[in-house]
């Protein structure tokens, strides 16, 4: 998919915040938890290979991936959407700084400048919105800048990073460990269930701020990292396999927004299984590298897990990428 469909014409605008509100009233909740609900429903063992057929060829599923070729494998709906690969159909980079966490398509990356960073191009939300009080960085917490409060070293050396990557519908919806890290803090934020499609993500100013999402804080070798699991319409139920606490898509008055203290025992290697989407969402990576960190991907590309997303110190990718025809639409954009 090309980077030219996810640019921004000049034609394009933002939502109002009426039309945000109206957004936020229609029933997706509603209808999301049905939609979980039929989708864990045990289906006939004859109906299987043509309802997941009919799945794949909608939206490009490469069945040949599968750990399990045979659709009638899967008892239900929810469970294909879950399916696992083969072992060895994704190469991790260990090579790399940072590899993708899953399967999908790079919305946004950067440098975290300022307190807004960018959901796509041009559209932006709240960091501190996003994340949540600086509850877990004793150091910093009072620092009155929210940027520099989760950095554990100086600003000089190291800065604030953030990665967007959606997955659609015919993606394989298991995420993993993009680095070797420790997740010590949870802090689920029950909130709306709306479409993180491109099209929305550039229409809806703080989509990721509005939408339900469970946020995993802890540290990496360079520092912060955080690793966001973002919720959306029809996605029935977020996995993480090691909370067995996570319970998503629920009754707004079942749940209360709360910080979990995970401890300090759970430590994740570079694409250790992390979690599932029982259908397509969306994973928002923020984290501390040092100044010379180099993002090795492009806007618009569709990446695969374990794929390389980042290098630390690797400047002749970036003076190759800047001669490129595709950062030349990005900057005119």
């Amino acid at each position: 998919m090309q980077w030219r469909s996810y640019r921004k014409r000049s034609n394009e605008r933002t939502a109002r915040q009426w039309e945000i509100d109206c957004y936020c009233m229609l029933p997706l909740r509603t209808i999301s938890r049905w939609w979980g609900w039929i989708a864990d429903k045990q289906l006939p063992e004859f109906l299987r290979p043509l309802v997941y057929g009919l799945y794949a060829n909608t939206f490009g599923v490469n069945l040949s991936e599968a750990l399990h070729e045979d659709l009638r494998s899967y008892p239900s709906l929810a469970d294909f959407f879950a399916r696992a690969l083969k072992d060895g159909i994704r190469k991790i980079d260990y090579d790399s700084a940072l590899v993708s966490p899953c399967d999908g398509t790079v919305l946004h990356f950067g440098t975290v400048h300022t307190g807004e960073i960018e959901q796509v191009k041009g559209v932006t939300y709240s960091l501190e919105n996003f994340l949540g009080e600086n509850t877990w960085n004793s150091n910093n917490s009072n620092h009155s800048d929210y940027r520099i409060s989760l950095l554990r070293k100086s600003s000089e050396e190291n800065t604030l990073y953030q990665c967007v990557i959606y997955l659609a519908p015919g993606d394989y919806h298991r995420f993993h460990s993009p680095v070797e890290w420790k997740p010590t803090h949870r802090r689920h934020f029950h909130g709306e269930l709306l479409s993180v499609s491109p099209r929305i993500a550039k229409w809806v100013p703080g989509l990721f701020c509005l939408n339900e999402r469970a946020v995993y804080l802890g540290t990496w070798e360079h520092g912060f990292f955080s690793y966001t699991a973002v919720g959306a319409t029809n996605v029935g139920t977020v996995k993480v396999y090691y909370d067995k606490t996570l319970h998503t898509n629920h009754p707004k008055a079942s749940l209360r927004c709360k910080d979990l203290f995970l401890g300090n025992d759970i430590f994740l290697n570079k694409g250790d299984a992390f979690g599932e989407f029982r259908m397509g969402s969306t994973i928002v990576l923020v984290f501390e590298a040092p100044v010379n960190f180099h993002f090795t991907v492009m806007p618009g590309d569709h990446v695969q897990m374990g794929q390389s997303l980042g290098q630390i110190g690797h400047q002749k990718f970036v003076d190759r990428i800047q001669k490129s025809p595709r950062h030349v639409i990005n900057k005119a954009s």
